[in-house]
């Protein structure tokens, strides 16, 4: 009943106080982060049962909050997993891995799908399901590369296979070629199928290729390095659009020239070179030759083009490591239509 003894359990009371609300405080606070926690759970969860392809954004996330990053790479891991599927109609073009089922409804006697990667990779075809009527006249073929219009690509004197290889028949070979691999980032199959019911299932996937050789840009601009590291070949890297092309960097192993084709110049008779194409159809075979350029050199050279396809083509006689760096962009309205400004008279008005 002391002045002391009530300042001594004053003092104590407040103590525990001061104790209580800091231990609601951490509560509060542990909480909150255990409702985060849950709540983003919960968003993977649902994000995973829609299958999103995008991951949650990890905005902030600091060394403290580790479940914000694991979000993103579980994410990521559950997009990696899921295989993309849908209908492959008659006429049809892919650039992307996944599933793919054709059923006929009624008969189709000339159906195609066209499949293009990047240029570092190639196409590989796996039949999981074929349900056609050979002997009934249908049949289902894969080619290595492009064909339209009887123009193939690449051109039959850049392809490592005679053109009697590049068709692969299912209904002959059957199991024995179930999966099929091109020989650079574009191929295609061929398919008639009379039955309404009847159709097939494949896969489409892309393998990386170290030394791309020939090309189909799925795009109208970019950038491209090709290397023929000592190999008797020709590559040709074909751009489907009017362009103007960059030539910055090229080594031929033997120093600095670009020759407009006239018949009395050009690089006959040299084993390694580069030439540039257009033209209209797809085989490079078949196009106008532009330029060509037969000395190494460092620094810039370009040409406009105006053809539908232009093809920049390394001939390698396979002595030496040939390269050749370029970049290119499509011709715009207004340069299509002063593409011959410069008053040179060739096949689809190239201009340097």
């Amino acid at each position: 009943g002391t002045p002391q003894a009530a300042a001594y359990q004053y003092r104590q009371e407040r103590k525990l106080r001061q104790w209580e609300r800091g231990r609601d405080q951490r509560g509060s606070a542990s909480m909150a982060s255990a409702f985060r926690l849950q709540c983003h759970c919960i968003l993977i969860f649902l994000a995973a049962l829609k299958g999103e392809t995008r991951y949650l954004e990890a905005r902030g996330a600091g060394e403290d909050e580790p479940f914000l990053l694991l979000s993103a790479d579980l994410k990521r891991e559950l997009a990696g997993r899921q295989l993309y599927r849908r209908a492959l109609r008659c006429i049809d073009m892919l650039s992307v891995e996944g599933q793919f089922t054709f059923t006929a409804e009624q008969p189709q006697l000339h159906c195609a799908a066209f499949f293009i990667g990047d240029p570092e990779e190639l196409i590989t075809i796996d039949y999981d399901f074929v349900n056609i009527d050979c002997q009934g006249g249908d049949f289902l073929k894969v080619f290595d590369g492009w064909i339209l219009k009887g123009e193939k690509f690449p051109s039959s004197l850049d392809h490592p296979l005679p053109t009697s290889e590049r068709y692969i028949d299912f209904c002959e070979s059957g199991n024995i070629r179930r999966s099929i691999r091109s020989s650079q980032n574009v191929a295609m199959i061929f398919f008639r199928v009379h039955e309404p019911g009847n159709g097939f299932t494949f896969t489409i996937k892309k393998n990386a290729n170290l030394f791309p050789c020939n090309v189909i840009s799925q795009t109208p601009a970019g950038r491209f390095t090709m290397v023929i590291p000592h190999q008797h070949r020709n590559c040709s890297f074909s751009i489907i659009y009017p362009v103007v092309i960059k030539i910055s960097d090229l080594i031929l192993g033997h120093v600095n020239s670009l020759h407009l084709k006239k018949p009395s110049t050009g690089c006959a008779g040299v084993g390694d070179f580069v030439e540039l194409l257009g033209g209209t159809g797809l085989d490079p075979s078949k196009m106008f030759p532009l330029a060509d350029l037969c000395q190494s050199f460092h620094g810039s050279a370009q040409m406009k083009i105006g053809c539908d396809n232009t093809v920049l083509r390394m001939v390698s006689s396979g002595k030496h490591i040939n390269r050749v760096s370029f970049e290119y962009h499509q011709l715009d309205q207004y340069e299509l239509e002063n593409r011959k400004e410069n008053s040179i008279e060739e096949f689809c008005f190239p201009s340097i």
